[in-house]
């Protein structure tokens, strides 16, 4: 064989193998996956969970502002119930304190008892008298003068008797 035709045989072998080399590379090509496709699934998923983290975010706020609004409603409750006891125990304190008064002015008014010596202490309307008095009857009569001042509910007579007086 002569080197011209060993060349168009070499030619005509080599034209069909390449042919088949850039068909087989054009089909690998096509075969590839898109960046933008193979990212698809991806991107729905990322999508998909901040989606979830979203929603779990807004029921967590949501569960924190419904706490929140329970213990201001407590908070507020606890805040009337203590200024309702302590406005009544003011008015309690300012009841005793009347009762405690006119006490007082009874006891003075009665010439058999000196109001000086008779110490007048009330608590929730509870009269405690103490100190002294010039006898049995004066001291009977102290308890039956504290009994009819209004809010009394009880005395408890601690007066001594001083005969000396």
């Amino acid at each position: 064989m002569n080197k011209h035709t060993m060349n168009k045989q070499t030619r005509t072998l080599m034209l069909p193998a390449l042919g088949i080399l850039v068909a087989s590379m054009a089909l690998a090509g096509c075969n590839r996956r898109d960046d933008t496709t193979a990212g698809a699934p991806a991107n729905e998923s990322v999508a998909a969970q901040t989606g979830q983290n979203a929603r779990d975010q807004q029921a967590d706020a949501s569960r924190s502002m419904a706490d929140a609004k329970e213990n201001a409603r407590e908070a507020t409750q606890d805040i009337k119930s203590a200024t309702a006891d302590a406005t009544s125990r003011a008015g309690d304190k300012v009841a005793d304190a009347v009762i405690t008064t006119t006490v007082n002015a009874e006891l003075a008014k009665d010439k058999g008892l000196s109001a000086m010596k008779i110490d007048v202490d009330t608590d929730a309307g509870r009269v405690a008298l103490r100190g002294t008095a010039p006898d049995e009857a004066a001291r009977e009569r102290a308890t039956q003068l504290a009994m009819t001042v209004k809010g009394v509910v009880n005395v408890d007579n601690q007066l001594k008797v001083d005969n000396k007086m």
